[in-house]
């Protein structure tokens, strides 16, 4: 065999060891895809998710009432905290802890205040997230390799993107006279789909690739135990602060409805959706959610027995660094614009899904070819290579008689 025909068996056996690359790689997109609308897949499935109307008219009940519901259904749980999902078709999440020390999450009715199911300890959601985000490998002692393995495709994909727009020139003739050839086989249609859908998905290709990348950092980061929080100590009350009882009763504490209305009063912007009621006699009543930028939360401690805000975390309190890190996630899984934007989400991540999967069957399809072609041109030298040997055989044999 030739030096040249040796070089292209090895780029051959090169091409194939690539595509379980190119599997792994789909995979995770599919599993992303999956992953941005696992919320509302769950709630199809599961009834007790959905926050049906008893009525046409009924009006949703304030944070505070949930809780009398939910006291007055099972008195000998602690209710922990609150949470409202931004869609308001979903029912309110209760995370409970029972005097057997368990701490499931409840489902509540934010109509009635009924509690309408248990939340699974680990649902299609966090399957789905987990799977697409570590691979299931569990953590131990910092980030799994899971997380690494899957975070650092950022960067191949970030260069992919780069490079693509290198290749194609004039890429943005796509935008106005898009190319998508039914008619002329299969590898001219998926060579033009692989194309027309990387042109459109330039922006969401970018998102994606660049919030990959940061999570590679984030966990480079965390398991270096360096931090670029400026959040501080986490407040609490001093003892001399917390009212003194001399009965057997607890001090009486704020209602959770005024302790929402101080937060708003300190911060106009702030739309509650979570509730963290004080775990002890020193812990704040903390509130907290989105206002005018929908990528990232505020919140509020307010003292539970005089009503003070002693505490606020704003977007004004980030630093740069913060304020474009903390935005990364909600835009990795779009979820910071209801709905609409989780389908848009999941729109271009099944388009990006298909552009892998176009990759996929073009460059194994070349790579089939080519071996076929390889292993014919191989059985055709074969004879000849016989021939020449025997030749070269029958000189040696009559130059030994000679």
């Amino acid at each position: 065999m030739s030096k040249k025909s040796r070089s292209k068996i090895w780029f051959l056996v090169h091409s194939w060891l690539a595509l379980p690359i190119w599997f792994f790689v789909l995979i995770v997109c599919v599993t992303g895809t999956l992953a941005t609308v696992s919320q509302e897949i769950v709630w199809l499935a599961d009834p007790s998710v959905r926050a049906p109307k008893p009525s046409p008219d009924a009006e949703r009940l304030s944070f505070g009432a949930v809780l009398q519901k939910i006291n007055e259904a099972a008195p000998e749980i602690e209710v922990q905290s609150l949470s409202q999902p931004h869609e308001s078709h979903f029912a309110i999440r209760a995370r409970v802890s029972y005097p057997d020390g368990s701490t499931p999450t409840l489902y509540v009715n934010p109509y009635t205040g009924n509690i309408q199911g248990v939340s699974p300890t680990f649902d299609f959601r966090q399957f789905t997230r987990a799977l697409h985000g570590w691979w299931l490998v569990p953590f131990t002692n910092g980030f799994s390799w899971g997380w690494y393995l899957v975070s650092f495709l950022g960067l191949p994909m970030l260069i992919s993107l780069i490079t693509g727009l290198v290749v194609y020139k004039k890429f943005w003739k796509g935008f106005f006279s898009p190319r998508l050839r039914m008619n002329q086989g299969a590898r001219i249609f998926w060579g033009d789909f692989h194309r027309l859908s990387g042109i459109w998905s330039i922006w969401f290709i970018a998102v994606i690739s660049i919030t990959g990348i940061w999570f590679l950092i984030q966990a480079l980061l965390f398991d270096n135990h360096i931090s670029i929080s400026t959040e501080g100590v986490p407040p609490v009350i001093s003892r001399e602060d917390v009212p003194q009882s001399d009965d057997a009763f607890a001090p009486e504490q704020l209602g959770v409805d005024e302790a929402i209305a101080r937060a708003v009063e300190k911060i106009p912007s702030l739309e509650a959706s979570s509730v963290f009621l004080p775990g002890n006699a020193y812990s704040l009543l903390f509130v907290s959610g989105r206002g005018w930028y929908p990528l990232m939360n505020q919140t509020a401690g307010v003292n539970p027995y005089d009503g003070d805000v002693e505490h606020t975390r704003l977007l004004s309190d980030r630093s740069p660094l913060e304020f474009v890190t903390e935005s990364m996630r909600p835009l990795h899984t779009g979820d910071f614009g209801g709905l609409i934007v989780k389908l848009i989400w999941f729109f271009f991540g099944l388009v990006l899904s298909m552009m892998v999967l176009s990759g996929l069957l073009i460059w194994s399809k070349r790579t089939a070819i080519a071996t076929a072609k390889a292993l014919k041109r191989n059985n055709k030298a074969r004879p000849v290579e016989l021939e020449r040997e025997h030749e070269r055989d029958m000189t040696t044999c009559a130059e030994g008689r000679a």
